[in-house]
């Protein structure tokens, strides 16, 4: 039997998610599935889109990196763009949503998401390594926490998909759910305990 236990704590807007994998009371390599994704800013469509393919993927939990309901000064409103359409349609997935603060998020998200989205950052402690999951707005590929070989670093924020390794760490980013750049599609990671794999909608 696997357990999830998630630890919170923090001071300010400097808080974290510590998690942590446990199967037969002892901590092991996680057999989890994994849908990480990022950027939602508001976009019902795509919003939609994201739920079936976590239902179609047949993931344990969401790993949402930020920015989900507001668009952003520096966007376009992306296709249909109803941030109180999307409200609902996430708190149906409360229980399975793990999420980190991204910089369009607002106090005011938290008091209409039944789910936390405070968090600076998550670290997931696995048996063998550890994956750091932030916004990228703080911590990012070109200002990492101290990790060592082996872990994982997971950002969203810049909406271009990632994936290379970079002194022994592997740096990814799943672009963004409704506003894509540099053409590469509305996408997701999935992890399924042992690599990750970026999937499109569409």
């Amino acid at each position: 039997m696997l357990f999830w236990l998630e630890f919170y704590y923090g001071y300010g807007t400097l808080s974290t998610t510590v998690i942590y994998f446990y199967q037969n009371n002892k901590k092991e390599k996680c057999k989890m599935k994994l849908f990480i994704a990022s950027d939602i800013h508001g976009s019902a469509y795509y919003c939609k889109k994201m739920l079936e393919c976590f239902d179609k993927e047949g993931a344990d939990r969401m790993l949402l990196l930020g920015d989900l309901l507001y668009h952003g000064p520096r966007n376009d409103l992306p296709r249909d763009y109803s941030p109180k359409e999307v409200i609902p349609m996430l708190n149906a997935y409360k229980d399975k949503i793990l999420a980190v603060r991204g910089n369009c998020d607002a106090d005011i998200d938290q008091v209409v998401l039944e789910f936390p989205i405070m968090a600076e950052y998550s670290y997931i402690a696995l048996e063998d390594r550890v994956i750091y999951a932030t916004h990228g707005h703080i911590y990012s590929y070109d200002n990492i926490p101290p990790l060592k070989e082996g872990d994982v670093f997971i950002q969203g924020h810049t909406h271009v998909p990632v994936d290379y390794v970079k002194d022994g760490i592997r740096f990814l980013n799943p672009g963004s759910v409704s506003i894509p750049k540099e053409d590469s599609g509305h996408g997701y990671i999935i992890f399924d305990g042992k690599d990750f794999v970026r999937k499109t909608f569409e």
